[in-house]
């Protein structure tokens, strides 16, 4: 599971916890949530927390709060695939469940692009349910159901999640966890979600004015904190990009410390959130940061990747051909007109997010649009696709990935491959940016 941001409200420290108990989350953390069914979500935001001025959804916006569609239904066995028209109906469930990483925030909003007129919001589960719309805006028959990460979920991983609740047909899956978990819970990747991981690392560029990247940090002997357990780092140390004695495991999200520090320390994050949140609306700081991508450093990793367990590749192959174009121009939709879609996403966040320590403001929103278009964070593949997955970058990754994930003692499958876990079948070469 990727954790990878700050939270204005991640202080509290229960919930700094368990975000630092999953974080790092392998194959032995799934095994353990697979025999266990997971525990209501009932997180509660950190006391005295209170949402920033703004965050407050557009009026109208707002569905009803608590209302839940009906529960997923397998498509007729043998059903064919619709020739034309973008109809889902008969080929999918009658209720396609996504499972997010985290609350409801810009990142996800080629999710909420495919969320049509009259949809629910569900406080209690922190799901966004309604009709699953294409790109015209028809209604496909089906209904789409997005469920928040986090809090929400005991900060599970979407993988495990997946492999607890038969109802979650699709799921965000980054590529180093599908290699880390390839042995005992493989998943299978069938849009790429992210060109690049908006995780980065951060540095305060007043006091290191002459750092450029995340390797001028580890020269400079600078401080850095991060979830503990995540690979990148332990590649970076690896490598010699970083020092061990210089890398702190225990950031739990809190701004806190970096703002004690007065910037003399560094810490990960998300480059289409941090810079503005810190210059914007963390009251103790509101001054610029600089980062660089762990992707222009050397752990090049597909970001929310959709992603499902490797049977329904089969089982629901002919509902794959015809949802996975959708998926592919909503990305390409949002980031060109991403008004209606961040009214839905900031409709939900007012919805529930503070019952599970969340405040999303419309700042933050429009921010993240403009930084992953700028930044080339959605953006065509390598061949100039949508979505679409470049395979020896894949496997170059394994080839990084598995002598770290094989000292933490998640060693991946044997002789693992990319067509083992990411797929262009259901790719249509016609989408693009």
């Amino acid at each position: 599971m990727q954790f990878r941001r700050t939270s204005t409200l991640i202080a509290l420290p229960l919930v700094a916890a368990i975000a630092l108990a999953a974080c790092g989350s392998d194959k032995k953390d799934i095994a353990a949530a697979t025999t266990t069914a997971a525990a209501a979500a009932t997180t509660a935001a950190p006391a005295g927390t209170e949402a920033p001025a703004g965050t407050e959804a557009p009026a109208g916006t707002e569905a009803p709060a608590g209302t839940e569609a009906p529960a997923g239904t397998e498509a007729p066995a043998g059903t064919e695939a619709p020739a034309a028209g973008g109809s889902l109906k008969g080929v999918c469930p009658d209720q396609v469940t996504i499972q997010t990483d985290w609350m409801p925030e810009a990142e996800h909003g080629f999710l909420y692009q495919m969320v049509g007129e009259g949809y629910t919001i569900d406080k209690e589960k922190a799901a966004v349910v309604g009709p699953l719309i294409d790109a015209k805006g028809a209604d496909t028959g089906v209904k789409i159901r997005i469920q928040s990460g986090g809090a929400a979920q005991n900060f599970q991983s979407v993988t495990s999640i997946m492999y607890q609740d038969d109802n979650v047909l699709l799921g965000f899956v980054y590529t180093d966890e599908a290699i880390q978990n390839s042995a005992t819970f493989p998943t299978i990747s069938i849009e790429s979600g992210f060109e690049k991981n908006p995780q980065m690392i951060m540095w305060d560029p007043a006091t290191y004015p002459d750092v450029k990247g995340i390797a001028d940090l580890g020269k400079a002997k600078v401080k850095i904190r991060y979830f503990g357990g995540a690979a990148y780092m332990d590649f970076f140390t690896s490598k010699g990009i970083l020092s061990k004695d210089q890398v702190d495991g225990s950031y739990t999200g809190d701004p806190s410390l970096f703002v004690t520090d007065e910037g003399k320390s560094a810490q990960q994050g998300f480059g289409s959130a941090e810079p503005f949140l810190y210059e914007n609306e963390l009251k103790d700081w509101k001054k610029p940061v600089k980062y660089e991508y762990i992707n222009d450093a050397g752990w090049a990793n597909y970001a929310e990747s959709i992603a499902t367990k490797p049977d329904n590749v089969t089982k629901y192959g002919d509902c794959f051909k015809v949802l996975v174009p959708i998926i592919q121009q909503a990305s390409v939709d949002y980031v060109n007109d991403p008004a209606r879609t961040n009214a839905i996403i900031l409709a939900a966040a007012d919805g529930f997010g503070a019952d599970f320590g969340w405040t999303y403001t419309k700042g933050a929103a429009d921010y993240g649009v403009a930084t992953m278009k700028k930044d080339g964070l959605v953006a065509n593949g390598a061949d100039g696709v949508m979505g679409k997955f470049d395979m020896k970058r894949v496997d170059d990754l394994i080839a990084i990935a598995t002598p770290v994930y094989t000292a933490q003692d998640s060693p991946p499958k044997k002789d693992l491959k990319s067509s083992d876990f990411v797929t262009n079948e259901f790719i249509d070469d016609s989408i693009k940016l």
